[in-house]
């Protein structure tokens, strides 16, 4: 039997996925939450039903909801799902056991990224919510040009609108868009600064250029990238960033100070 390597655990800049377990049967849910757990996710909660799926939700935001098709109660599995998409497109993998071939066809409407079947297994489980990571890009930005054609989907990093997550050394962890201070280039590979941390990521940094929001971050050399809104303080040809200084190149300098009034 395939082994799965488990997450290690993360440093505090770069945290486990979190993920929101959503069954009916409570000893089944406690079950799940305890398989997370023990593969190095955060499990925000536990619930039974679709309301509360979707109050814990909008308050907790998980990265990703584990939801079983049929749910007792007002609101199904398949109507939650949908629910969870309008209110803010959190990914969702759907659970079932035996599902018929109508009740299979609504759940695929909702757009789900992955199906695991019942009873769940540590492989399929990981193997879901890798996939569900790795398409990421996909379902939450507009197509890029060819800036990452070489890479391997694996190795490109997943951003969502607040946070990123990159593969540090056996695991996915996610950072918080606003505790990254800056970006490093080094030839086709990528270096990126926390305040505690350095992670080197297997991308260039043309690709991070095309996909973080520009209205957040700013090249300001060749080499470098910076989080605008950790700007300490600007100078000729440097600039300092959470304390670290990073240099100013001559024609990024007049976008870096009009873009710094902005913010």
């Amino acid at each position: 039997m395939p082994q799965v390597m488990p997450f290690q655990p993360s440093s505090p800049d770069g945290l486990p996925v979190r993920l929101l377990v959503v069954e009916d049967d409570m000893l089944i849910g406690a079950k799940i939450a305890l398989l997370l757990t023990s593969l190095g996710y955060e499990v925000t909660g536990v619930v039974a039903r679709g309301e509360e799926a979707l109050h814990h939700a909008e308050t907790n935001r998980p990265d990703i909801v584990l939801l079983d098709v049929q749910l007792r109660g007002t609101t199904d599995g398949i109507e939650t799902a949908q629910a969870l998409h309008e209110r803010g497109a959190i990914p969702v993998i759907f659970v079932t056991a035996n599902t018929d071939e109508a009740t299979f066809n609504r759940a695929k409407a909702t757009h789900p990224y992955a199906f695991i079947g019942k009873p769940i297994n540590n492989l399929d489980l990981q193997r879901a919510i890798e996939l569900t990571l790795s398409l990421l890009p996909e379902r939450t930005q507009p197509p890029k040009a060819d800036v990452s054609a070489s890479l391997e989907p694996s190795e490109a990093p997943y951003v969502l609108n607040d946070r990123i997550f990159v593969r540090h050394i056996d695991r996915m962890v996610r950072i918080a868009l606003a505790d990254i201070l800056y970006l490093e280039a080094d030839r086709n590979y990528c270096h990126l600064f926390t305040a505690g941390q350095q992670y080197t990521l297997t991308t260039p940094l043309k690709l991070l250029v095309a996909t973080l929001p520009t209205q957040q971050f700013l090249r300001v050399h060749r080499s470098y990238m910076v989080n605008l809104l950790r700007v300490d303080e600007v100078a000729e040809n440097r600039l300092t960033v959470g304390g670290k200084t990073v240099p100013l190149g001559h024609i990024y300098r007049d976008e870096l100070l009009r873009r710094i009034r902005m913010v």
